[in-house]
């Protein structure tokens, strides 16, 4: 799977999320949106995920893990022994939340999830489902509420699950994102943070920044997928309701661009009054999947992509003119056909029904070109803090050579080129080169050459043809760093390492395998890219012993 190719994993369609470089990894955020409020009642169907392997429990400077087997689970007879049983109520104290925003309770010791509850809660549940070291529960009401309990103002959280955590105060999501990646640094990579004693003073270990958040963390995103089904009266599209395929109509989504919504309405409204149909994903039959809509924050240009089980569109030229009329600013319209019965996105073939194949955006002061399949952070803003504090941990003076890993489409690379002598950037997609290329065609940038291939395949060779980098950053996918790329690095010997991730995780792991070679990690600063929901991504500055 390649980053051109849209997943419905981790950041969205209103429950796919991306990250740079991350369609391939699919990390992020997602789309959707909630209500919560001090009095939520959590949906029927908001029942856990059992797409992890394990459940960890981070609380505040301790953790514990639940492993889950892989796959489909059976039911089981009763457990014996156990403090609690299935329906049984219940009143706990919450004393952390997971990565997965399920606040972590216990009931004589035995560990309980609930989902909407906060750290710091009283709150009496009702057992839902028990295993041997863990067990799940809903949440019936709130005894002592948090004082970061906030009324979550979308309409649908309950039904959507795209947003985790909008029933937490934006300060306390900002303060968890930060206490995840250190429970992640001392647990998983056995790393020393750095903390202040009674005394206030510094003992020696990582220092871990607050999190970067957002002044303004609502409609954010500038890119929109949006399933598209039917219903008696026409077209519907939104979301997927929580653990089915049914398509949940949405008008609006609050952390969507506004004017995303407007396109996707009015696609709608135009596409049921001219009877299109709608794909249908048990029978394989109807035409339109998706709606996708891409907004250049900077210079304002739309681009519509409609996602078809095949090429011909019933009555296109009045279609795409009434689109044209109701929505001007739409700089590009294209189609993508898509005839696989898959939950890919994407299909091979796109092509312009109207207007140019890109849009144009800025990132700081680097236009990057946008076509119908290339990949672009969804969260323009945070972008540009990222790659600035990416910048700024490289501490470039312009004289050093820098290897961008992990490339993607060369957004970083690009950044960095601005204060480096040389920067060289690889990427295993070759459409990402493509684009990487072309963008640095477009800056004027002569400075930065991209290829083709696996890190380390490609780093080891170009030791050979003489190139020593100073600095080496990385933007692993989820799963973290290929180890031959960290054995690469050690053998390169970079002044620095700069390590961009979306997952604390294996940052965590990895900084572990750099620090056994001989680097120390100086600091790490926890950016949120999308706010309201589990997802954040860190920055971490490794020096060489």
């Amino acid at each position: 799977m390649n980053i051109y190719e849209e997943r419905s994993e981790c950041t969205l369609s209103n429950t796919n999320r991306s990250g740079r470089g991350k369609n391939r990894r699919n990390s992020a955020a997602s789309q959707g949106q909630g209500n919560a409020s001090a009095s939520r009642q959590p949906s029927k169907s908001s029942r856990p995920s059992t797409r992890q392997q394990g459940k960890e429990v981070r609380l505040q400077g301790a953790s514990l893990s639940a492993v889950r087997p892989k796959g489909r689970e059976r039911e089981s007879a009763p457990i014996e022994g156990l403090p609690v049983s299935k329906n049984e109520e219940t009143v706990i104290d919450i004393i952390g939340m997971n990565h997965d925003g399920e606040g972590v309770g216990r009931a004589n010791g035995y560990t309980l999830f609930v989902q909407g509850a906060l750290p710091g809660e009283t709150v009496r549940v009702r057992v839902m489902k028990t295993k041997k070291q863990y067990g799940y529960a809903k949440l019936l009401e709130i005894v002592k509420a948090s004082p970061d309990r906030v009324s979550a103002p979308c309409p649908i959280y309950d039904q959507c699950g795209g947003c985790q955590i909008q029933h937490m105060s934006y300060a306390g999501q900002l303060a968890w994102k930060r206490q995840l990646v250190v429970d992640n640094l001392q647990r998983i990579g056995k790393l020393n943070v750095l903390v202040e004693d009674e005394e206030g003073a510094e003992q020696q270990g990582i220092r871990v920044l607050p999190t970067m958040g957002m002044d303004e963390p609502w409609r954010y995103r500038n890119k929109a997928q949006v399933p598209i089904g039917a219903a008696e009266g026409g077209l519907v599209g939104g979301f997927y309701a929580k653990g089915s395929h049914r398509i949940i109509d949405m008008d609006t989504c609050l952390i969507q661009h506004e004017h995303n919504d407007e396109v996707v309405a009015k696609v709608k409204e135009i596409g049921s009054h001219f009877g299109i149909s709608a794909y249908n994903e048990e029978t394989g039959r109807g035409l339109l999947r998706h709606v996708v809509v891409k907004k250049a924050f900077r210079t304002g240009e739309m681009m519509l992509v409609l996602v078809t089980n095949g090429r011909d569109i019933p009555h296109k030229d009045a279609w795409i003119g009434s689109i044209r009329e109701a929505i001007p600013h739409v700089a590009s319209i294209c189609q993508n056909v898509n005839k696989k019965q898959t939950n890919v996105i994407f299909g091979d073939e796109t092509r312009v029904l109207w207007g140019r194949d890109v849009i144009y955006d800025y990132i700081g002061d680097v236009q990057f070109a946008i076509s119908a399949r290339s990949f672009y952070q969804v969260n323009p803003v945070q972008t540009e803090v990222l790659y600035g504090k990416t910048v700024e941990y490289a501490g470039l003076s312009g004289k050093e050579t820098v290897i961008d890993a992990y490339c993607g489409i060369g957004t970083i690379s690009l950044f960095l080129a601005q204060h480096a002598d040389q920067v060289y950037g690889v990427e295993i997609v070759p459409e990402a080169i493509e684009d990487a290329r072309s963008n640095a065609m477009l800056n004027d940038m002569k400075n930065v050459k991209f290829e083709v291939g696996a890190s380390e395949d490609v780093i080891p060779r170009w030791k050979e043809q003489g190139i020593e980098a100073d600095v080496i950053v990385v933007d692993p996918p989820r799963k973290g760093c290929d180890p031959r790329l960290l054995d690469t690095i050690l053998e390169m010997k970079p002044e620095r390492v700069v390590y961009v991730s979306c997952n604390p995780s294996t940052l965590a792991r990895d900084l572990r395998v750099l620090e056994d070679g001989g680097y120390r990690t100086v600091e790490v600063t926890p950016v949120d890219m999308f706010p309201h929901t589990v997802h954040v991504e860190s920055v971490a500055v490794l020096v060489r012993e």
